[in-house]
């Protein structure tokens, strides 16, 4: 088992310091407190109860980390409307028999999460004991379950705003995303669900044209062109409403679900934290692989070329090889 997380090309940030990551893992079969414990165990701070489906730990050394019911509509209590409708009125007591209720009912399909504030790369290692943690209290990742499509979600901080560095990486993440399913061996059920759909293949021919090297507002509207969701393995969406958000918003996305934050959403890996072999560095290594093939730029510009002489034969040929690399960091 490798806890090694390789270094990216790019440390630093727009500002200077060092690039943080925030961490989404979803799983099953552990309970709110339990996960809390384990988040207050390494990082401190105290829980906080948000109700059944929420529960927080505050004023660690880096933020508030949340654990929570992964389906915004019970979080919200959304469901409080169409019951209005029907005519139920609920008081106090009853609200929070239903919540407990749902809770459970939910549980069984819709994962619990942890989502970590921005860290520092070097926290990664401590985030990763946490997961050790819950592995050890009987956590479930992807593979316990033909209904857990879950998955983890890396946030990585952008290293800078500027279409020169962001096109390259997206012409990496497309030309290396067959490698990325085959290297985590990404599950059918979570491939068969919306929210993690490839870029279409028109996108990707238009991407990695020779001639294509556009500024930032040409790379958000052909983004938004082609991919006028959030429910890609790689989702620009809410780097890009940081760096313009007139663009996005005057875009048919779904607004409600996106949150700017300056970073790339990498969607695309399992959660496999029942497996004592599995670490974050898995799905880490592999997004740096996507970073360093977008630093070089010799090896990029032969794969896009390549690709665009026989695209099918083209991800066929390197998918095989540039998954043996990725697992190479394994």
């Amino acid at each position: 088992m490798s806890s090694r997380f390789r270094e990216l090309p790019w440390p630093d940030a727009p500002d200077g310091r060092p690039r943080r990551i925030g961490v989404e893992i979803e799983m099953g079969d552990v309970a709110l407190d339990v996960m809390a414990a384990a988040v207050r165990a390494e990082f401190g701070g105290r829980i906080e109860s948000g109700g059944a489906f929420v529960t927080y730990v505050r004023e660690t050394e880096y933020g508030d980390f949340s654990v929570e019911l992964d389906a915004s509509v019970l979080r919200d209590h959304r469901y409080r409307e169409h019951l209005r409708r029907l005519g139920v009125e609920l008081d106090a007591r009853d609200q929070e028999s239903l919540d407990r209720w749902l809770a459970d009912a939910a549980a069984r399909l819709v994962p619990y999460e942890i989502v970590a504030p921005p860290v520092p790369m070097t926290v990664l290692p401590r985030l990763d004991r946490v997961r050790g943690t819950l592995q050890r209290q009987g956590a479930q990742g992807t593979q316990a379950s033909l209904l857990y499509a879950f998955g983890l979600q890396l946030n990585i901080e952008a290293h800078s705003l500027d279409a020169d560095w962001l096109t390259p990486l997206l012409q990496a993440f497309v030309l290396l995303y067959e490698a990325l399913v085959k290297a985590g061996n990404i599950d059918l059920a979570r491939r068969l669900t919306p929210f993690i759909k490839p870029f279409p293949g028109s996108y990707v021919r238009h991407l990695l044209q020779p001639a294509y090297r556009p500024g930032i507002g040409e790379l958000i509207d052909d983004y938004l062109e082609h991919n006028p969701t959030r429910n890609r393995p790689l989702d620009m969406l809410p780097l890009f409403a940081v760096i313009d958000a007139q663009r996005v918003r005057s875009a048919p996305v779904e607004h409600e679900l996106i949150k700017p934050r300056p970073a790339l959403h990498y969607r695309l890996p399992n959660c496999e934290i029942d497996d004592p072999e599995w670490t974050l560095a898995r799905p880490f290594n592999a997004w740096a692989e996507v970073e360093h093939l977008a630093a070089d730029t010799d090896r990029l510009q032969d794969a896009r070329a390549e690709y665009l002489r026989r695209p099918a034969q083209a991800l066929g040929q390197f998918a095989d090889q540039w998954a043996q690399r990725i697992r190479d960091w394994f």
